[in-house]
């Protein structure tokens, strides 16, 4: 029951990662942002990966310390306060500032169902326990532009974000009926939490610019480096603390220091495919918002099937060889991909995406298990959220690298 409404909270906030990709041209459109100011367009997608990114390890280590359904429920109600106020976006600025809100409750959700999902299962089976409820977030990545598509054809995209208030209610619910996980005690370290969600904003915003790539500004650079300033103190911070953030463990095993510089390049890589193949298949190939979805579809489709996959095999061959098979099918699949032409067709636009996709699945699990497992219980929803946030400021890198180069 955990894994199913868990899987539930992951899927529906998941959905806003990707669900404006398809809506972007007819909210460009209302909200009047020309189609030559897509690099401000962008920022509808950047504030919600800036805001799912920035305190999701505060809210996770909130969790381990309060208990994972409070905290869980408290986050969904901050999603739905969220997705309200981009419902009634009346300017570009404000959905922007809406898309912040909505993405810190929805982005919190992700590593607290993590550490839920696998303290329901025994140690053998965690690997299977964090594919499944990594698999119903990627789930929601990968109907999010069909889903949103389908929406704005039907009703006007508004009422993508209005449909997410019933069903955050029924998931917050549910947890209500779910067995309780037993809180792990300690404290919240909140003068370090604040100083890592400011750390967290200030990189993600420096690495959000183009500018980085094209180097036409010292902007990124100056803003980049006050942010590893910022991580210099919160290390200092972090050496006097009893009970810090995130694990000490999570600095000092190479592993896990390994496990979150490939999380974060499986994250470039993704925001680069999820982005250019949908705007590819509206623009250079003259096809229709819900084509392009339908394009993107066979690579998200695979993506949850991988990931289910790679949970089953880790008991049987292990995190290494797991990892590694991902990270090669998920170049090999991009890698064909840079070979179309206008006029590609099938089998091949489905089989180089479905290559990529289940390349980009099967990491998913052996990752997780890697880091949850290489720290103690009561960090176990901190160190989930460490790798959600490297994924996700991989995601943020992989975006600005598009607009500086790829549009």
């Amino acid at each position: 029951m955990v894994l199913v409404v868990v899987g539930a909270g992951a899927f529906i906030t998941a959905l806003d990662q990707t669900v404006v990709v398809t809506a972007l041209p007819s909210i460009m459109l209302e909200l009047n942002v020309s189609i030559f100011e897509l690099d401000r367009a962008s920022w509808i997608i950047t504030a919600y990966l800036l805001g799912y990114t920035s305190a999701m390890p505060l809210v996770g280590r909130m969790a381990d310390v309060y208990g994972y359904t409070k905290v869980y429920q408290a986050s969904l109600l901050v999603f739905s306060i969220g997705t309200c106020l981009v419902a009634l976006s009346p300017s570009f600025e404000w959905m922007v500032a809406a898309r912040v809100v909505q993405a810190v409750g929805g982005g919190a959700t992700v590593p607290i169902g993590l550490a839920m999902g696998s303290g329901s299962k025994p140690l053998e089976q965690r690997g299977l326990a964090l594919a499944i409820v990594a698999a119903a977030a990627e789930a929601g990545t990968m109907l999010g532009p069909a889903y949103g598509g389908a929406i704005v054809e039907l009703a006007g995209w508004r009422w993508i974000f209005w449909l997410n208030v019933p069903q955050a209610a029924l998931v917050s619910l549910a947890l209500i009926f779910a067995p309780k996980a037993e809180t792990s005690g300690g404290r919240v370290d909140y003068l370090g939490g604040v100083l890592l969600t400011a750390t967290l904003v200030t990189l993600t915003l420096a690495l959000s610019m183009g500018s980085l790539f094209t180097r036409e500004s010292a902007i990124p650079y100056i803003i980049g480096g006050l942010g590893l300033l910022m991580g210099a103190a919160l290390v200092m911070l972090y050496k006097r603390s009893n009970q810090p953030l995130l694990a000490p463990a999570l600095f000092r095993s190479s592993a896990l220091v390994s496990a979150n510089i490939a999380q974060l390049l499986v994250g470039v890589g993704l925001i680069i495919a999820m982005v250019t193949v949908p705007l590819m298949a509206d623009t250079v190939m003259g096809q229709t918002p819900f084509t392009g979805a339908m394009w993107l579809l066979r690579m998200t489709a695979a993506i949850p099937v991988g990931a289910i996959i790679g949970g089953k095999l880790l008991s049987h061959v292990g995190v290494r060889p797991v990892t590694v098979t991902g990270l090669v099918l998920a170049a090999v699949g991009t890698l064909f991909v840079n070979t179309w032409e206008v006029g590609v067709g099938e089998p091949w636009l489905t089989l180089h995406l479905a290559v990529a996709g289940m390349g980009f699945g099967l990491v998913i699990a052996p990752i997780l298990v890697r880091v949850i497992e290489g720290v103690s219980d009561e960090y176990r929803a901190a160190a989930a959220s460490f790798v959600v946030v490297a994924r996700m400021v991989g995601m943020t890198l992989g975006l600005a690298a598009l607009t500086a180069w790829g549009v």
